[in-house]
């Protein structure tokens, strides 16, 4: 009895087919990003307690004199705690995207990314499943920190809409370091190098902006520094929101409306950023081999 024989299309011999779809693939990695970040809550805490000791430290300690300079203007009185919690919303978006590049270094320690890169999956999908994942943490976080905010005695001057706005900037200003953070992961594939390169940009470019004091008041070398600074175009935007008014001041616009011209600056800035530094990231994925990432 001859066994039966089934033709093969030539032109499918040694060709690897995949049924899958760029959003199947980002779905994919948003679900798993979002149950490992609910298995390991340790990282989520850790990035949320440092802003909140931020918040109430500063208000408590630094309150009264800050509130002189805040103030120093004139026109209408801002409390420091008003002043400090947009602030503190970019701190958590820098605080949470610094720890995605160490989250991606441990995929590589027990061997996860290498079986990722031996699937059929768009590399760029992954980084952008991932990355949605840490933004919906990012977003849960600063809501959080804007409600103790209200709770300690700041206003909100734009209400509901003024505070999706702030998470909405906060999530537009987390994606640069996000990516920087995934970058430095794969390029030294070392979970303590990830950590000390993030926290050497990370805070000391947060005091070399206007996050915790007016440009004028701040010492004329960090003036300079501040003007360069992505922290200080991220706070100004979410300030004008919480302000409901123009607050930048390290680029004068005049041609629109109100807190549009802290807007608009800031948003240019800022996707400037995203996309350049998104770029790089994605390249350096797609670049990956399983054998540079063991």
């Amino acid at each position: 009895m001859s066994t039966p024989s089934f033709d093969a299309d030539p032109s499918d011999e040694g060709v690897r087919r995949s049924s899958n779809t760029f959003f199947g693939d980002v779905w994919v990695n948003f679900k798993r990003w979002n149950l490992k970040a609910v298995r390991n809550p340790f990282v989520l805490v850790v990035s949320l307690v440092q802003p909140i000791i931020f918040l109430v430290l500063f208000t408590e300690v630094f309150g009264q004199v800050a509130t002189g300079a805040v103030n120093r203007g004139g026109g209408a009185a801002i409390s420091y705690e008003t002043y400090l919690v947009p602030a503190i919303c970019i701190q958590v978006s820098l605080a949470a995207a610094a720890t995605s590049g160490i989250g991606l270094v441990n995929d590589i320690e027990n061997g996860m990314f290498e079986k990722v890169l031996a699937t059929p999956m768009n590399r760029t999908a992954v980084f952008v499943g991932k990355t949605a994942a840490e933004v919906l943490r990012i977003a849960v976080q600063i809501t959080i920190i804007i409600g103790l905010g209200v709770l300690l005695g700041a206003d909100v001057a734009t209400g509901f809409a003024g505070a999706a706005g702030i998470i909405a900037v906060g999530i537009l200003f987390s994606l640069w370091f996000i990516s920087l953070s995934n970058s430095l992961a794969v390029l030294t594939k070392d979970q303590e190098s990830t950590i000390i390169g993030a926290n050497l940009l990370q805070f000391p470019l947060l005091f070399v902006s206007t996050a915790f004091l007016p440009l004028e008041a701040l010492p004329e070398w960090i003036q300079t520094v501040a003007r360069f600074n992505p922290i200080t175009y991220g706070v100004d935007a979410a300030r004008a929101i919480m302000l409901d008014a123009d607050v930048m001041t390290v680029v004068q616009v005049t041609r629109f409306d109100g807190l549009w011209n802290a807007l608009v600056p800031a948003f240019v800035v800022l996707v400037a950023l995203d996309l350049v530094l998104g770029s790089v990231a994605v390249y350096l994925l797609q670049r990956a081999s399983s054998s540079n990432v063991r």
